[in-house]
């Protein structure tokens, strides 16, 4: 009996074994989740895009003159803002030139044409005695010979008269060209004369530009011109503006302008075509400048934004969203990613404008996803609530 004592205990470990196997319980098995991208979106709506064209330039003055003395004389008298950067007003007193000689002129002129008066009244008394003289002869006047009737002394006295008037008028225009005057509003930019100088007709003065307003040339490239209604160049509108900002003594400006024209022409070095923008009272010299603003400088470089065409009904989609071959991936309702196709109608550094391929309210994926594959789970992983594209 003891020989079979172990072979009876291996039996019996092995039958305690196969029990415990039969009657254990089995585990309860999980549902492995479905692999999902974790992805980032907007939802987007058809919107109204004002599109806007970037170019830049430098402010000029309208005007630019050099002025010249249309007379001689010694200066007598210059103006306080006569100097350069001096600023003037239309019509101010810039120098005053020795008006001595002009003033003796004009004298003689006029008793030349007091003493051309005088022979013309002589001369008119002497024609009526001729006619009454050529009447007692008993003919008819239309036959009294020109000469009789003194007609030929009284046509040149009247023409003596004439010429008196103008050498009058001619003492005085010399006489007021003896005070230069300011032709518009300006600054002085350059000055050449002062007092005690000997000036001759000719003599350069000194150089002044204009401030009533100024302009810009802004050139514009073919892309820029894509993004503009073109009739806008045939017929500039009153409320076509544009805004330039810049910088003035270290510090950020911006000013509103007024596109007034184009010029019409393309330029042959770098094929643009240029527009014209004004700024009116750059200085503040009718108007005094608010605290805030700046007077805009000529010379000055400044970046002007001006109004493009109006997109209607598209879509504004971040560049991140377009995908190779003009496609968006956007998420359905079962969180699935999709495919669409689209049409791009234009884009600029931000954005793609789609005019068709999406709905209003489709959620467009917006960040990277890789290689897309049509059906995958997605998760949306936005850290701000979805809006619709402005």
């Amino acid at each position: 009996m003891k020989k079979f004592a172990p072979v009876l205990l291996v039996l019996g470990a092995l039958l305690v074994f196969f029990l415990m196997d039969a009657l254990k319980t089995e585990p309860i098995k999980a549902d492995l989740p479905d692999a999902a991208l974790a992805v980032k979106t907007q939802i987007l709506n058809r919107t109204e895009v004002t599109l806007s064209v970037e170019s830049q330039g430098t402010v000029r003055p309208r005007t630019r003159t050099t002025l010249i003395s249309e007379v001689s004389g010694a200066v007598l008298e210059v103006s306080d803002q006569f100097i350069v950067g001096g600023i003037f007003k239309k019509g101010d007193v810039l120098m005053r030139l020795d008006p001595a000689d002009y003033e003796v002129a004009l004298q003689r002129a006029k008793a030349q044409l007091i003493s051309r008066n005088a022979l013309l009244e002589l001369e008119k008394a002497r024609a009526v005695q001729a006619k009454k003289e050529w009447e007692m002869t008993g003919r008819p006047e239309s036959d009294a010979p020109a000469l009789a009737l003194r007609a030929p002394y009284l046509a040149e006295a009247e023409a003596n008269i004439l010429q008196a008037q103008a050498e009058v008028k001619q003492a005085q225009i010399k006489l007021q060209r003896a005070t230069i005057r300011a032709p518009y509003a300006g600054i002085v930019s350059a000055k050449s004369v002062d007092i005690g100088q000997y000036v001759t007709t000719g003599s350069r003065l000194g150089e002044t530009f204009a401030i009533e307003f100024v302009e810009i040339r802004l050139p514009l490239t073919t892309k820029d011109l894509s993004q503009m209604e073109l009739g806008s160049f045939q017929n500039i509108e009153a409320d076509n503006k544009a805004t330039l900002s810049g910088s003035v003594n270290g510090r950020s400006a911006v000013w509103s302008a007024a596109i007034v024209r184009s010029e019409g022409v393309v330029e042959e070095l770098n094929r643009s075509q240029y527009l014209v923008a004004r700024v009116s009272d750059p200085y503040g010299l009718n108007q005094p400048l608010a605290a805030s603003s700046q007077p805009l400088l000529v010379g000055t470089f400044v970046t002007a934004k001006l109004r493009g065409k109006t997109l209607r009904n598209v879509f504004k989609v971040p560049r991140s969203a377009l995908l190779q071959g003009s496609r968006v991936a956007v998420v359905d309702a079962m969180q699935k990613l999709q495919i669409n196709a689209v049409k791009v109608v234009f884009n600029d550094e931000g954005y793609y404008y789609i005019s068709e391929g999406l709905k209003n309210g489709a959620e467009v994926i917006v960040s990277a996803i890789g290689t897309p594959i049509e059906g995958l789970n997605v998760e949306v992983k936005n850290s701000v609530s979805n809006g619709s594209a402005e």
